[in-house]
Protein backbone atom coordinates (compact mmCIF):
# COMPACT_ATOMS: atom_id res chain seq x y z
CA UNK A 1 0.00 0.00 0.00
CA UNK A 2 1.43 3.38 -0.98
CA UNK A 3 1.26 6.11 1.62
CA UNK A 4 -0.08 9.39 0.31
CA UNK A 5 -0.69 12.74 1.87
CA UNK A 6 -4.41 13.11 1.21
CA UNK A 7 -6.03 12.96 4.63
CA UNK A 8 -9.63 12.00 5.13
CA UNK A 9 -11.91 14.91 5.90
CA UNK A 10 -14.85 14.26 8.18
CA UNK A 11 -16.97 16.81 6.29
CA UNK A 12 -16.41 14.92 3.02
CA UNK A 13 -17.37 11.60 4.61
CA UNK A 14 -20.50 13.18 6.11
CA UNK A 15 -21.48 14.54 2.69
CA UNK A 16 -21.09 11.07 1.15
CA UNK A 17 -23.12 9.47 3.95
CA UNK A 18 -25.95 11.93 3.29
CA UNK A 19 -25.60 11.54 -0.48
CA UNK A 20 -26.19 7.81 0.06
CA UNK A 21 -29.54 8.66 1.66
CA UNK A 22 -28.49 7.76 5.19
CA UNK A 23 -30.27 9.83 7.83
CA UNK A 24 -29.72 7.70 10.92
CA UNK A 25 -26.31 7.10 12.50
CA UNK A 26 -26.20 4.35 15.11
CA UNK A 27 -22.97 4.79 17.02
CA UNK A 28 -20.80 3.51 19.76
CA UNK A 29 -18.00 6.08 20.00
CA UNK A 30 -14.48 5.00 19.14
CA UNK A 31 -11.23 6.92 19.12
CA UNK A 32 -10.72 6.75 15.36
CA UNK A 33 -14.03 8.25 14.27
CA UNK A 34 -15.44 10.14 17.25
CA UNK A 35 -13.52 13.39 17.44
CA UNK A 36 -14.33 14.81 14.02
CA UNK A 37 -16.70 12.41 12.25
CA UNK A 38 -19.18 11.50 15.01
CA UNK A 39 -19.15 14.98 16.53
CA UNK A 40 -19.75 16.44 13.06
CA UNK A 41 -22.66 14.08 12.50
CA UNK A 42 -24.14 14.99 15.87
CA UNK A 43 -24.15 18.67 14.85
CA UNK A 44 -25.71 18.01 11.44
CA UNK A 45 -29.47 18.75 11.45
CA UNK A 46 -30.05 16.35 8.52
CA UNK A 47 -29.06 13.23 10.47
CA UNK A 48 -30.12 11.70 13.75
CA UNK A 49 -27.55 10.00 15.93
CA UNK A 50 -28.62 7.09 18.12
CA UNK A 51 -25.96 6.07 20.61
CA UNK A 52 -25.86 2.46 21.75
CA UNK A 53 -24.09 0.53 24.50
CA UNK A 54 -23.17 -2.54 22.47
CA UNK A 55 -22.29 -2.90 18.83
CA UNK A 56 -24.55 -5.90 18.25
CA UNK A 57 -27.49 -3.71 19.38
CA UNK A 58 -26.52 -1.39 16.56
CA UNK A 59 -26.80 -4.19 13.99
CA UNK A 60 -30.36 -4.87 15.12
CA UNK A 61 -31.30 -1.18 15.27
CA UNK A 62 -30.00 -0.59 11.73
CA UNK A 63 -32.00 -3.61 10.56
CA UNK A 64 -35.11 -2.30 12.28
CA UNK A 65 -34.67 1.13 10.69
CA UNK A 66 -34.33 -0.55 7.28
CA UNK A 67 -37.55 -2.46 7.84
CA UNK A 68 -39.24 0.83 8.78
CA UNK A 69 -38.12 2.37 5.47
CA UNK A 70 -35.01 4.25 6.63
CA UNK A 71 -31.33 4.07 5.79
CA UNK A 72 -28.88 3.85 8.66
CA UNK A 73 -25.15 3.55 9.24
CA UNK A 74 -23.50 1.81 12.19
CA UNK A 75 -20.35 3.62 13.34
CA UNK A 76 -18.09 1.43 15.53
CA UNK A 77 -14.53 0.32 16.23
CA UNK A 78 -13.04 -2.91 14.85
CA UNK A 79 -13.09 -4.60 18.25
CA UNK A 80 -16.86 -4.09 18.32
CA UNK A 81 -17.18 -5.47 14.81
CA UNK A 82 -15.41 -8.62 15.94
CA UNK A 83 -17.68 -8.74 18.99
CA UNK A 84 -20.75 -8.52 16.71
CA UNK A 85 -19.98 -11.43 14.39
CA UNK A 86 -22.95 -13.52 15.56
CA UNK A 87 -25.36 -10.60 15.18
CA UNK A 88 -23.99 -9.89 11.71
CA UNK A 89 -24.43 -13.55 10.82
CA UNK A 90 -27.99 -13.86 12.05
CA UNK A 91 -29.54 -10.42 11.65
CA UNK A 92 -27.67 -9.01 8.66
CA UNK A 93 -26.67 -12.02 6.56
CA UNK A 94 -29.34 -14.62 7.28
CA UNK A 95 -31.99 -11.92 7.81
CA UNK A 96 -30.95 -10.27 4.54
CA UNK A 97 -30.69 -6.76 5.98
CA UNK A 98 -28.45 -4.13 4.37
CA UNK A 99 -26.59 -3.12 7.50
CA UNK A 100 -24.01 -0.50 6.50
CA UNK A 101 -21.11 -0.22 8.91
CA UNK A 102 -18.19 2.20 9.22
CA UNK A 103 -15.45 0.67 11.32
CA UNK A 104 -12.59 2.61 12.87
CA UNK A 105 -9.32 0.71 12.65
CA UNK A 106 -7.78 2.01 15.88
CA UNK A 107 -3.99 1.75 15.83
CA UNK A 108 -3.70 0.86 12.16
CA UNK A 109 -0.27 1.72 10.86
CA UNK A 110 -0.41 4.33 8.10
CA UNK A 111 0.30 2.90 4.65
CA UNK A 112 0.12 -0.70 5.89
CA UNK A 113 -2.67 -3.03 4.74
CA UNK A 114 -4.84 -4.14 7.64
CA UNK A 115 -3.94 -7.79 6.91
CA UNK A 116 -0.25 -6.86 7.33
CA UNK A 117 -0.67 -4.94 10.59
CA UNK A 118 1.44 -5.77 13.63
CA UNK A 119 -1.83 -5.85 15.60
CA UNK A 120 -3.51 -9.25 15.54
CA UNK A 121 -7.02 -7.81 15.85
CA UNK A 122 -6.52 -5.63 12.79
CA UNK A 123 -4.98 -8.47 10.78
CA UNK A 124 -8.04 -10.68 11.19
CA UNK A 125 -10.79 -8.13 10.39
CA UNK A 126 -10.74 -8.57 6.60
CA UNK A 127 -10.33 -12.38 6.68
CA UNK A 128 -13.31 -12.62 9.08
CA UNK A 129 -15.41 -10.45 6.75
CA UNK A 130 -14.25 -12.52 3.77
CA UNK A 131 -15.20 -15.76 5.55
CA UNK A 132 -18.66 -14.28 6.21
CA UNK A 133 -18.93 -13.14 2.57
CA UNK A 134 -19.42 -9.52 3.68
CA UNK A 135 -18.25 -6.91 1.20
CA UNK A 136 -15.75 -4.44 2.65
CA UNK A 137 -13.77 -1.41 1.51
CA UNK A 138 -10.78 0.36 3.01
CA UNK A 139 -11.31 4.12 3.30
CA UNK A 140 -7.96 5.63 4.24
CA UNK A 141 -7.21 8.44 1.80
CA UNK A 142 -9.36 11.30 0.51
CA UNK A 143 -9.88 9.53 -2.83
CA UNK A 144 -11.32 6.48 -1.08
CA UNK A 145 -14.51 8.26 -0.01
CA UNK A 146 -15.84 7.73 -3.53
CA UNK A 147 -16.41 4.11 -2.47
CA UNK A 148 -19.03 5.01 0.16
CA UNK A 149 -22.11 5.78 -1.96
CA UNK A 150 -21.71 2.83 -4.38
CA UNK A 151 -21.12 0.47 -1.44
CA UNK A 152 -24.28 1.65 0.34
CA UNK A 153 -26.33 1.49 -2.86
CA UNK A 154 -25.12 -2.05 -3.56
CA UNK A 155 -25.92 -3.12 0.01
CA UNK A 156 -29.49 -1.91 -0.34
CA UNK A 157 -29.89 -3.41 -3.82
CA UNK A 158 -28.71 -6.81 -2.58
CA UNK A 159 -30.12 -6.66 0.99
CA UNK A 160 -26.68 -7.53 2.35
CA UNK A 161 -24.34 -5.82 4.80
CA UNK A 162 -21.31 -3.78 3.79
CA UNK A 163 -18.37 -2.60 5.87
CA UNK A 164 -16.22 0.47 5.25
CA UNK A 165 -12.96 0.25 7.15
CA UNK A 166 -11.74 3.68 8.24
CA UNK A 167 -7.97 3.36 8.19
CA UNK A 168 -7.05 6.69 9.71
CA UNK A 169 -8.72 9.37 11.74
CA UNK A 170 -10.71 11.84 9.61
CA UNK A 171 -9.84 15.49 10.29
Amino acid sequence: MVETDSPLKAADIINEIKRAGIRFIVALPDRTTSHHLLKGLMKDPEVRVVQVCKEDEGVSICSGLYNAGHRALLLIQYTGLLDSVNSLRGVAMEGQNPVCIMVGLLGKERGVKPTESKRYGLRIVEPVLDAMDIEHHLVEEAGDIDRIVPAVEKAYERSRPVVMLIGREPK
